[in-house]
């Protein structure tokens, strides 16, 4: 099966939308992706001045943006949009850098008509570098 492009999936769109690829959707319950950092991102440039790497935070919405990608894709949530709800037992276990390309893998866990919950992480060759827990509400697009 051929999965649809993030953007015609998600809302978000540049420089807001860190998923280039998604790999891989399980059943609505899990998927894979890929974001690759050319360096030319708009953050890079204060983030940090001489060292450049990817803010921890956007790691995370990264792997949330997967999450609604695996959700999005369930015909059950058509016409729904899913918000974060709050992120638990965030860590980051090493930089990324410009050049990177970071793995994105989520899982989900319980999801009702109006929330849900998951878990995700970002790899840079085949080392984690964050992980995190998601909660997300479902609202009407």
């Amino acid at each position: 099966m051929s999965l649809r492009a993030p953007a015609d999936v998600l809302p978000h769109r540049p420089p807001f939308l860190f998923i280039d690829v998604v790999s891989e959707v399980v059943d609505g319950t899990s998927g894979r992706g890929t974001w690759r950092l050319t360096g030319d991102e708009w953050f890079f440039a204060g983030h940090f001045p001489g060292r450049p790497t990817l803010p921890g935070v956007l790691m995370c919405e990264a792997i949330a943006q997967l999450g609604a990608y695996v959700v999005l894709s369930d015909p059950k949530t058509e016409g729904k949009l899913p918000l974060f709800g709050g992120l638990d037992s965030a860590r980051f276990r090493r930089q990324v850098a410009p050049g990177d390309t970071l793995t994105l893998e989520v899982t989900l866990g319980r999801l009702s008509s109006r929330a849900g919950k998951g878990s995700g992480r970002a790899l840079v060759r085949d080392a984690v570098a964050c992980e995190c827990d998601l909660m997300f509400v479902l609202v009407e697009a």
